[in-house]
């Protein structure tokens, strides 16, 4: 009742060689069924993200096979991901599943985005039917741990990607950002995270003012905002509350001067100024005028490394907690032997009782009587079930073993009840 997990992450392989691994959706239905019918595998579930391809599996497998169905699938050579890859089982694998889940195996600390992403993997197993009790339990258990540790610890909290650390002094800065309206110089994949970061902030208005035109109304269609050209900035500044720069130009594109007659028309209503380009986008000139506030990236820098710390420190408070659930879980499978071998025995008991009574049965309808028929039927159902026990308690006497003399001791040392009283 193994379950295992292999995988190749960002920390282990290059973006090409997770590129090469990756399971697209179209492949995702195949590669389950494929899995399933590897030897010794009962259930699997296949977690396929930009950063991690893994596959977690329960039953007797070998990582070796495990990983060459892996390169095989994807036709690679056998020694590819030979020294890319990882490989736990057991109370590892429980454990790095918990702690993928809860964001504490992502390249950005604490990010949200995986939870949802383990989540389809799971929904995608379940239709596929690869997903059995043992899976099923552990992957609800799984979710259950990261809603804890996402509100019982910091670790999701803070800024720690520049384009969430700009939106975040935004925040701090100005009380209601709906009633906000910004600016995003550029339209590239920061300025784009910027601004779907401000749309959860609940912003309204968005511009985005971009060297190409058309790339600037992609965007906006993305993200739901209005586009305009560079040319337009001087009539765009003074509109704006917020201005996000983040573009790849090698000179300054807003200065002093430009931001000097955008407050003169916004009668001196304070600007606030976020330069996330290198080189800088806004001249740091403007710093000098009294009501326009300028942050550049360096400032946002010592902000998030900050809360990297303040993540660090939470996330030593979340594995804890995982690895208390992943202790409970791992009692949870181990009782599953119990149970088996408490079925087992019962099936073993009312087997002999039936062959007694059905022998009592009959000898009392050959009018036999019933008080010698059923002292013979106690006597030799007892006999029968006392059998084994007695040769183990005279084989640990012998042997001198304390430890079976005293579980056995706990069969009758203990007052039992009926179990059908009370019912």
């Amino acid at each position: 009742m193994t379950i295992s997990a292999l995988g190749i992450n960002h920390k282990t392989a290059s973006v090409d060689l997770r590129e090469q691994v990756a399971f697209s959706a179209e492949q995702l239905d195949t590669a389950l069924q494929a899995v399933r019918n590897l030897q010794g595998v009962e259930e699997a579930v296949i977690v396929s993200t930009c950063n991690r391809t893994e596959l977690y599996c329960r039953g007797e497998v070998s990582g070796d096979l495990l990983l060459g169905w892996l390169t095989g699938f994807h036709s690679l050579s056998p020694d590819a991901l030979e020294n890319h890859h990882y490989l736990f089982q057991g109370e590892q694998a429980i454990t790095h599943l918990m702690s993928v889940a809860s964001g504490l195996d992502s390249l950005v600390l604490g990010e949200p985005q995986i939870l949802g992403q383990v989540k389809q993997a799971y929904q995608a197993a379940k239709r596929q039917a690869s997903v059995g009790g043992i899976l099923e339990r552990l992957f609800q258990q799984t979710f259950r741990v990261a809603k804890t540790v996402r509100n019982e610890t910091a670790v999701g909290q803070n800024a720690v990607s520049v384009a969430y650390a700009a939106v975040s002094m935004a925040r701090h800065i100005f009380a209601n950002l709906q009633n906000s309206k910004v600016l995003l110089i550029g339209a590239g994949d920061t300025s784009e995270l910027v601004a779907q970061h401000l749309k959860q902030q609940g912003v309204r208005e968005i511009i985005v003012a971009n060297r190409t035109l058309q790339r600037a109304r992609e965007m906006a269609d993305r993200v739901g905002a209005t586009a305009h050209s560079l040319s337009e900035l001087s009539e765009l500044l003074p509109q704006a509350d917020i201005v996000v720069s983040s573009t790849a130009s090698t000179l300054p594109i807003v200065g002093k001067g430009s931001i000097e007659k955008a407050l003169k028309k916004r009668r001196h209503r304070p600007m606030l100024l976020i330069d996330l380009a290198v080189p800088r986008d806004i001249e740091e000139q403007v710093n000098e005028l009294d009501d326009a506030y300028l942050y550049t990236v360096d400032d946002l820098q010592s902000i998030i490394s900050e809360n990297i710390r303040n993540r660090e420190q939470a996330a030593r408070e979340a594995q804890v907690i995982i690895q208390q659930q992943t202790q409970e879980f791992n009692d949870w499978l181990k009782s599953l032997n119990s149970v088996e071998l408490v079925r087992e025995y019962r099936t073993h008991t009312r087997t002999l009782a039936d062959e007694h009574l059905k022998k009592a049965l009959a000898q009392l309808e050959q009018g036999k009587d019933p008080a010698e028929v059923l002292q013979r039927f106690s006597h030799r159902l007892v006999q029968q079930l006392t059998h084994k026990p007695t040769n183990l308690l005279k084989s640990a006497g012998e042997n001198n073993d304390q430890y079976t003399l005293a579980v056995l001791q706990q069969l009758w040392s203990e007052p039992s009840s009926d179990p059908s009283e009370g019912k």
